[in-house]
């Protein structure tokens, strides 16, 4: 009879979740059965993060024993960085520019795997007269929700462009809020940092005349007061259905707690990464993910079972 590795690969992970017992991780559903908690830190319901998480978890549920994942809504990066480190979460997404430069000496946190770029997008109304970053003078806009990617992010580009506090009216609202803030006039034009399509900008550009701000030349000036992470991205119009523009760009990663397992993070890292088909259908931008591209997550080291699984399949 053959043999069948991914049985015997089940089995040892089975053996591992049984026996694990770190603290906040493990819940008992009875006496026999101890099931690990994973909890996904993502973001809002209607964007990217909180889309991949969903199929991650749904994922992770059907083919690992023994492991209840679970997502949980959050602000999104900054948030979940400190989730994530502070072992209220076990896996979480962030953008690469709010990780911290230098990583502790015996980091909490680690990496899985680059997995998608984020586009920063500047929407405004057809109406409004912004039509460059500069028009923003004066105007209300939202910057993202504290603890946000996006605030870091917009506020980075405001900062750089000399739009300070004086200049832009700053609101710190989340994806959601800043949709029905500018639907009802309360402000000009708002930030979100997200991967392609964003599904609460899809659906405000097929209900509203928008327009989605070019911000390709600023890409350069921020590169080099932040150095180590802007490029330049294109949304074409097939994906708003409104002019084509360029725009900041910066890249996603899939973090994970540095304590967790190796085999444990090794099994995350195989279905992350042989599932792309099933997550891309629940969002596109996860069809951006590659073993090759994966393993550039600087400044932040991969953790050991994401080592382990990228060398075996050699990417």
């Amino acid at each position: 009879m053959i043999k069948n590795p991914g049985r015997r690969r089940g089995a040892a992970l089975s053996a591992l979740l049984l026996a694990m017992a770190l603290p906040g991780l493990a819940g008992c559903q009875d006496t026999t059965e101890p099931v690990v908690r994973i909890r996904i830190a993502t973001g809002s319901p209607t964007a990217v993060y909180h889309a991949f998480g969903q199929s991650l978890a749904t994922i992770l549920n059907r083919e690992l024993p023994n492991l209840q994942a679970e997502v949980v809504v959050t602000a999104a990066s900054a948030e979940n960085i400190r989730l994530v480190g502070g072992g209220e979460a076990e896996l979480g997404f962030t953008q690469a520019d709010v990780l911290p430069a230098a990583p502790a000496t015996q980091p909490t946190l680690a990496a899985v795997a680059r997995i998608y770029d984020d586009l920063l997008h500047l929407v405004t109304t057809a109406a409004s007269g912004v039509h460059t970053l500069a028009d923003l003078r004066g105007r209300r806009v939202s910057v993202g929700a504290p603890g946000s990617g996006t605030e870091i992010t917009a506020s980075r580009l405001l900062d750089v462009a000399q739009l300070g506090a004086d200049e832009v009216r700053r609101e710190r609202l989340g994806l959601d809020d800043s949709v029905e803030a500018l639907r009802a006039g309360e402000i000009d034009a708002f930030f979100f940092s997200g991967g392609l399509p964003v599904g609460a900008v899809a659906t405000l550009a097929a209900q509203r005349h928008i327009r989605v701000v070019d911000l390709g030349a600023w890409t350069a000036p921020l590169r080099a007061h932040h150095p180590g992470f802007y490029v330049s991205r294109d949304v074409p119009r097939s994906v708003y259905g409104v002019d084509p523009v360029t725009t900041v760009a910066n890249p996603n990663y899939l973090i994970v707690r540095a304590d967790l397992p190796e085999l444990l993070v090794r099994e995350i890292t195989r279905l992350l990464m042989q599932r792309r088909e099933e997550l891309a259908s629940a969002h596109p931008a996860a069809g951006q993910m590659s073993p090759r591209s994966a393993i550039n997550t600087t400044p932040l080291p991969l953790h050991p079972g994401a080592v382990a699984w990228y060398h075996a399949a050699k990417p």
